[in-house]
């Protein structure tokens, strides 16, 4: 049986967030084909018809994983002020439901460390992902009328990021918390948002 183009882009789409949320929680190098597939709903020997190998199949899951977070972002930012909509975001990346869920969220504290050790076109994936992320933080930050928009939004990237992996990596939960509540603390006041709701 033949399918058209749209249903093939619709299995494609789905392959992609099945094999996205398995790189959550597993890691990249985790990942099984025949796993993904089977979440899909689909038989391993289908895979060749939409990726040409595992790698191809990585690099786009990550294309995939930035997407999903685009998508948050525009969620947060939609309907509000620069200041709230960047205070959204803030509150909803040093959260705890982001700090611990394991099959959603921003793919950066999933991937970082694993990123160097990944085929060059998943890394270009990865490099165009936090570029993308970084401009829209930049752009928030213009708007709010920062000097220096661009830089500080590639720093609020890697603060978000750093205080989500170290949250992740800890085990005593209060001080997980801790971590989060104080890099929530210090990114609104060293862009003036602390009375920002």
């Amino acid at each position: 049986m033949r399918y058209d183009a749209e249903h093939k882009q619709k299995t494609r789409e789905r392959v992609l967030k099945e094999a996205a949320k398995a790189i959550r929680a597993e890691g990249p190098h985790q990942v099984g084909v025949a796993q993904v597939m089977a979440k899909a709903g689909l038989t391993h020997g289908g895979f060749y018809a939409h990726f040409s190998s595992k790698e191809d199949l990585i690099a786009e899951a990550i294309g995939q994983m930035f997407v999903e977070s685009g998508e948050k972002m525009a969620a947060e930012y939609a309907g509000r002020t620069p200041a709230e909509a960047l205070v959204g975001y803030i509150n909803f990346y040093l959260s705890r439901s982001h700090r611990d869920s394991r099959s959603a969220g921003c793919p950066l504290p999933f991937l970082a460390a694993d990123a160097p050790r990944l085929a060059e076109p998943a890394r270009e994936r990865f490099a165009k992902g936090v570029a993308s992320l970084e401009a829209k933080l930049a752009g928030q930050l213009a708007a709010l009328g920062h000097p220096n928009a661009e830089e500080e939004g590639a720093a609020l990237l890697a603060q978000l990021v750093g205080a989500v992996s170290l949250a992740r990596a800890e085990p005593d939960p209060e001080r997980s918390d801790q971590i989060l509540a104080r890099c929530r603390a210090s990114v609104k006041r060293r862009f003036g948002l602390e009375n920002v709701k």
